[in-house]
């Protein structure tokens, strides 16, 4: 009992490190952002997002033929578009901690399967694309619960989620681009050897993620929502305020110049008769 005590506590001390949600920085920020905004928020948040990039890595491990990685990307991809884009546009939402923890899953799932774990215990598992597609689904649904943490306008909600998704759609590129270097670099001479340890790695790793959001959950007494429509547009209002403020005091600096150039214009005028 004291040892999973101290392992909580473990949790807990790493809860900055390895969370990824979305910073109250980012918050204020995207009260005014633009498209470019959202799209560098949304690639961030893809390649910083280390449960997404170790599933990649265990969809990507053995595959070797071209069409099959654009087959799985492409299955992964429309997965987490469909539920980032309606989740968020509907309001659909649910816990992020257990999303997150469901996440964790998936990530357990492809590590276990690329260890031989089904064909160990003589169990054939589902087909692989439409499991990847599954989890495509639920990866993108956890990218909404993040997106709608944030205020966003009503006026430019769909600009807004379509941008996001744009931006986690060239985070994944890019990391896919990473993810798949290494594991050729690798493959030429000793992938053999490490990749048991690999997908060993990717199975610990899914477990502690596991563990490490369900005890966020259950450590939270007050669970952080998205925000909600009053605080949106209080915050909103507060951001067209300040944009206001910064205007008018633009404008103030402005008529100042304008002033003094026409008042040194006139000593100069007087000076010269």
């Amino acid at each position: 009992m004291k040892l999973i005590n101290k392992i909580l506590i473990l949790f807990s001390v790493f809860d900055i490190t390895f969370s990824h949600a979305i910073s109250e920085s980012d918050k204020v920020k995207m009260v005014q952002g633009s498209a470019l905004d959202f799209i560098w928020l949304g690639a961030e948040h893809m390649i910083t997002g280390y449960d997404h990039i170790l599933f990649l890595i265990g969809v990507l491990f053995f595959l070797t033929k071209l069409s099959d990685i654009v087959k799985f990307v492409t299955g992964f991809t429309l997965g987490n578009s469909i539920t980032l884009i309606f989740a968020t546009l509907f309001k659909i939402t649910a816990n992020y901690y257990i999303i997150d923890a469901v996440i964790a899953l998936s990530v357990i799932y492809k590590g276990f399967e690329n260890l031989g774990g089904f064909r160990k215990i003589s169990f054939r598992p589902p087909n692989l694309v439409l499991m990847v597609f599954i989890f495509g689904l639920i990866h993108g649904f956890g990218l909404s619960t993040r997106l709608q943490q944030l205020p966003l306008d009503e006026n430019k909600l769909i600009f807004s989620i379509l941008s996001f998704n744009l931006g986690v759609e060239i985070g994944q590129i890019i990391a896919l681009l990473i993810i798949y270097s290494l594991i050729l670099l690798s493959r030429f001479k000793f992938i053999n050897s490490i990749s048991k340890i690999i997908n060993f790695g990717i199975l610990i790793a899914g477990i502690y993620l596991f563990i490490f959001q369900i005890n966020n959950y259950l450590s939270h007494e007050h669970h952080e929502e998205p925000i909600n429509q009053s605080a949106t547009k209080d915050i909103l209002s507060n951001g067209n305020d300040l944009e206001h403020t910064k205007m008018h005091n633009e404008g103030k600096n402005h008529s100042h110049q304008e002033n003094e150039k026409h008042h040194h214009g006139k000593n100069l005028h007087h000076d010269h008769e």
